[in-house]
């Protein structure tokens, strides 16, 4: 299928009457579930490859994140690193990628460096809204993203599939479900052409939310694993934050879990009626460690529906405003569902503002009160 166009598969998909269909798996012994398992504790490596447009030199790739700090992901007991790529810099490299740049070397480094700690490594395209807005319409911007994944793919073809993944596209931001299922069975075509032997990563349409999961049919291949995010409550794990709905940002030391009592004094935070709307349903939602297994509860449905494993790629809470005992509480929680549920997780992040450790006065710090809530080794 290397020489078939977009237009192509998207004609074909609905000539058949929907989306392409998932072949059917012999779910636990699936190719796709064996590898999951070094997916069970991961944590998102940020800020570093992506989320930083005009600063990936050589000097801040070296210095921002380093090797010592791959080596303390591994000593904590994190069994994977999802790494935040950033499209547009490997544009120049697309180029010419017999050739290298210093972004792909560097990037290679790292790939390396994580594989050395015996750490999986999710390569995971995260890029720009602007960049996304290109597959809105068309088929130019597709068959440009496929190109650069069909590169990549091959670029990596020679690492060990059972601890290289390839996720094609962090929240896509994509307006239309159906459009976006063929973008991603078209682009996931290319990487399997690219790289037969590893597994692809696949998300919903639109935040990688676990909503979009649910809208989510599985992709016409096989070895493919299903992600979603989830930050929910999001007045919660979002409170204070600058550069989302302006709704959280006057919120401060909002609780959880919550009550119609607790979170009177947040409500009044909100300067609108809509604000204090969405605060009060936080309340009467009562979120808790319950309320958190049964939400959760639906991604263990979906893989059971369809045979097809999922994982969950970010989880985290802003720790600005936040109280440290109630975040690590969430975190626990969240933790304990997605093993009941059979879910594997990265958290967001290492060492941000939604981080595990605190880098100051060249230190790096590990938050024990998190580290534990993880389930995993405090130094």
């Amino acid at each position: 299928m290397r020489n078939v166009s977009f237009l192509s598969l998207i004609t074909l998909s609905f000539t058949l009457g929907f989306m392409l269909s998932a072949p059917a798996l012999s779910a636990e012994d699936s190719l796709a579930f064996q590898r999951t398992k070094h997916l069970q504790h991961g944590i998102n490596a940020s800020l570093w490859f992506a989320q930083s447009p005009g600063n990936y030199s050589v000097e801040r790739q070296r210095s921002f994140t380093t090797s010592d700090d791959i080596a303390l992901m591994h000593q904590l007991g994190f069994d994977h690193v999802r790494l935040s790529i950033d499209p547009d810099p490997l544009l120049s490299w697309l180029r010419n990628p017999a050739g290298t740049t210093p972004f792909v070397t560097e990037l290679d480094r790292v790939v390396k460096t994580i594989l050395d700690q015996q750490l999986a490594v999710i390569i995971d395209i995260h890029p720009e809204s602007s960049y996304k807005s290109q597959l809105l319409r068309g088929t130019d911007g597709v068959e440009r993203f496929a190109g650069l994944w069909s590169a990549l793919a091959k670029h990596f073809a020679m690492t060990d599939p059972e601890r290289v993944f390839f996720e094609i596209m962090n929240e896509p931001e994509q307006d239309d479900l159906y459009r976006w299922q063929g973008i991603e069975s078209f682009v996931a075509e290319q990487i399997r052409q690219s790289a037969p032997n590893h597994t692809i990563i696949v998300a919903g349409a639109h935040w990688s939310g676990l909503e979009d999961l649910m809208m989510l049919e599985p992709i016409a291949l096989s070895n493919v694993i299903y992600t979603f995010h989830d930050y929910e409550p999001f007045p919660f794990t979002h409170q204070g934050a600058t550069w989302t709905s302006p709704q959280v940002l006057p919120l401060r030391a909002v609780p959880y879990p919550s009550n119609p009592e607790t979170v009177q004094p947040n409500v009044n935070q909100e300067p609108t009626l809509a604000g204090q709307f969405w605060v009060e349903q936080y309340g009467l939602n009562r979120w808790d460690a319950q309320r958190i297994d049964a939400t959760l509860a639906f991604a263990g449905k979906w893989s059971d529906l369809h045979h097809a494993p999922v994982y969950c790629g970010e989880f985290g809470v802003l720790r600005d405003y936040v109280d440290p005992a109630m975040r690590a509480q969430w975190v626990h929680d969240m933790r304990v569902a997605f093993e009941k549920h059979k879910i594997g997780w990265a958290m967001w992040d290492y060492q941000e503002n939604f981080g595990v450790v605190t880098k100051k006065d060249g230190k790096t710090i590990p938050d024990p009160a998190i580290v534990k809530a993880l389930g995993l080794k405090v130094q």
